[in-house]
């Protein structure tokens, strides 16, 4: 029986298989954690609307013809990771406020 991370990349790899994006890598736990992060800082439903938007914002990131690249699918997590956790905080109100 396989476990939960090697089915996880095995779906990855078919996905990107049949989008062809076979040479696109993805952090497979950069896009869980950030979605741990919407999940617990919005409300769970914002886990997988954040990744693909996120995954959206790194695409149209990568210039027309290039491949998507690590910088691009980085810095399009990190924003969305800091937006989830400054909801979280505006929400929790801060002392003060």
């Amino acid at each position: 029986m396989k476990s939960q991370d090697e089915t996880l990349e095995e779906w990855c790899r078919a996905l990107l298989q049949a989008y062809k994006l076979e040479n696109v890598q993805v952090d497979v736990n950069a896009v869980l954690a950030l979605a741990g992060v919407a999940a617990h800082a919005v409300v769970r439903p914002a886990a997988p609307l954040t990744t693909f938007i996120a995954g959206y914002a790194a695409g149209l990131a990568a210039a027309p013809g290039r491949e998507m690249d690590a910088a691009s699918m980085d810095a399009a997590l990190a924003v969305a990771r800091s937006l989830a956790a400054d909801y979280d905080a505006e929400a929790a109100g801060a002392p003060g406020e």
